[in-house]
């Protein structure tokens, strides 16, 4: 089995990629399974992240994403578990000749060293910014302060076996897609 990790910057369009993809092969997604985890999650050192007894996804973010310490508290949480569960999936998924999964945070965890190959979803930062915006209802202070906490789409890209670019419409990026799919055959 090869193990595909898809990844690009927050608003590139990665869920669109997965979709596309799991159509033909299964495609499972680490944010997912992290939120799985959140949900589990009944204390957080303290903080006011709870909302009726759940954790608050954007008052966690809020917090993690203007304070370090916390965003590193919150991944010594929550990656060794998604790290446990992706294992579980390719023992599960042993028969299948690829698998794909969505990470993220690929290049920022050391998740990066368990796939074999590494597909890499772009997009211009301004097309990423008004996406972020739209799709979240965020500010554009907020946008950017989530953007700008990950590692630049320049050094991920240098990593990547392969890039598909979402500047343009979705009808594109499928056709991208598709090739990319279609090119699989050889391996």
């Amino acid at each position: 089995m090869l193990k595909f990790a898809i990844t690009g910057n927050i608003a590139s369009g990665k869920s669109l990629v997965e979709d596309i993809i799991s159509e033909y092969y299964p495609v499972y997604d680490t944010d997912k399974i992290a939120h799985d985890i959140l949900n589990n999650i009944t204390e957080f050192y303290g903080e006011n992240v709870f909302t009726d007894g759940k954790i608050d996804r954007k008052k966690l973010g809020d917090l993690i994403f203007s304070n370090p310490k916390m965003k590193k508290n919150l991944e010594n949480i929550i990656h060794p578990q998604i790290k446990d569960r992706l294992e579980e999936i390719f023992i599960q998924n042993k028969n299948e000749k690829f698998v794909f999964v969505s990470v993220p945070l690929l290049y920022e965890t050391d998740f990066y060293k368990i796939f074999d190959k590494v597909i890499f979803v772009s997009a211009d930062e301004d097309i990423r910014l008004k996406r972020l915006m739209k799709r979240n209802n965020f500010t554009k202070d907020e946008a950017k302060i989530r953007i700008k906490a990950q590692m630049p789409e320049t050094e991920k890209i240098k990593k990547a076996d392969y890039i598909i670019k979402n500047n343009s419409t979705i009808s594109e990026l499928e056709q991208q897609v598709n090739i990319f799919l279609s090119n699989l055959k050889h391996l």
